[in-house]
């Protein structure tokens, strides 16, 4: 083979190389794309249009705006974020969790940042495990009890992020049944959940964020709850819990960061096991009915950025915390205290 044929042999090759980079993914199956479509006919006609010009019946929805697919032409990811959809949802949802279920390839279904409405619907106990790792649907206006059974059949599961919407009832128990070693984030925060925390969460051996903010939690923070030692953001901020901090549950999270369970009911002192916590950036205590005196190990906390205890019952001398090893501190307030 001369030099003039190997040369085009290449140029052929690369070509080819090329043309399988840039042509279009397999299709999706039939049902995935009756499923997309039947959703974004049931969304308001003013929200739908961005996306109605590119989801068109009769092309592959492997090449429709926000849907992605793997090589074999199956949907992995839904990524609808912000994308101004509006509607009530409680048909076209069972679409999409009809598409979850008929599909065991999804991974990431995103639709936060929109203004969806309406209940999600429990999936029949006969339905397949599935691959779902990341679930988004904060800020919109969902209501309702939020599904628990579904988790059960979720196998690798990662990520919820419910935050901003009006879900109501208990926090399901049920997270962490299929997913013990990777479900790691958890936001539920302002919505309307009521009820204890569940003592399950501490079965979440993997979780590292809990954010239950904003919400009617009552109860006490249960000791199984600090079963989940790998968490670094513990917050619990403006609910109806009470008790006091245990010192001997605190200080198994040797890799929390952030604790924020300010505006509750708690009383007593701040344990000094607190020292023991070195990668605490940020301690928020504030509007609590806590006591006692400000403890010297919060010295030992190198790392804290802020110490908010507004609004308490604390008291002594300010010279017993030594501020010398807080060089990383930005924020300490501690105004309208009562002692």
């Amino acid at each position: 083979m001369n030099k003039m044929q190997t040369l085009l042999h290449g140029l052929l090759a690369l070509s080819l190389l090329l043309l399988s980079l840039v042509s279009p993914a397999a299709s999706c199956t039939a049902q995935e794309e009756t499923y997309l479509l039947q959703f974004l006919d049931e969304l308001s006609p003013d929200s739908s249009n961005n996306l109605a010009a590119s989801w068109r019946n009769g092309t592959s929805c492997c090449a429709w705006e926000g849907v992605t697919c793997n090589g074999n032409g199956t949907v992995t990811d839904l990524l609808l974020a912000s994308r101004g959809l509006e509607g009530y949802i409680s048909a076209s949802l069972v679409n999409l969790t009809g598409l979850l279920m008929s599909s065991r390839s999804i991974v990431v279904l995103d639709v936060s940042f929109n203004r969806l409405d309406g209940k999600l619907q429990e999936f029949p106990s006969s339905i397949p495990y599935h691959p779902l790792k990341v679930l988004n649907i904060s800020n919109n206006f969902f209501a309702g009890e939020f599904p628990s059974t579904v988790w059960e059949k979720k196998r690798g599961l990662v990520e919820i992020n419910a935050s901003h919407n009006s879900f109501s009832g208990s926090i399901p128990t049920s997270f962490c049944i299929s997913s013990p070693s990777s479900f790691a984030v958890l936001d539920l925060c302002y919505n309307l959940f009521s009820g204890n925390i569940p003592t399950r969460i501490g079965e979440c051996f993997a979780l590292r964020v809990l954010k239950v903010g904003y919400n009617s939690i009552s109860g006490a923070l249960r000791e199984e709850l600090f079963n989940a030692t790998l968490l670094e953001h513990l917050s619990f901020h403006k609910n109806d819990l009470e008790g006091e901090l245990n010192g001997e549950h605190i200080v198994k999270l040797r890799d929390l960061a952030i604790l924020d369970i300010g505006q509750n009911n708690f009383i007593g002192e701040i344990p000094d096991s607190i020292r023991q916590l070195k990668k605490l950036e940020e301690l928020r205590l504030d509007n609590t009915n806590m006591s006692g005196f400000l403890p010297s190990a919060l010295g030992n906390c190198t790392s804290l950025k802020i110490i908010n205890l507004r609004s308490n019952n604390f008291g002594g001398e300010l010279s017993n915390l030594n501020f010398s090893g807080l060089s990383n501190l930005e924020i300490l307030d501690l105004m309208w205290h009562h002692e």
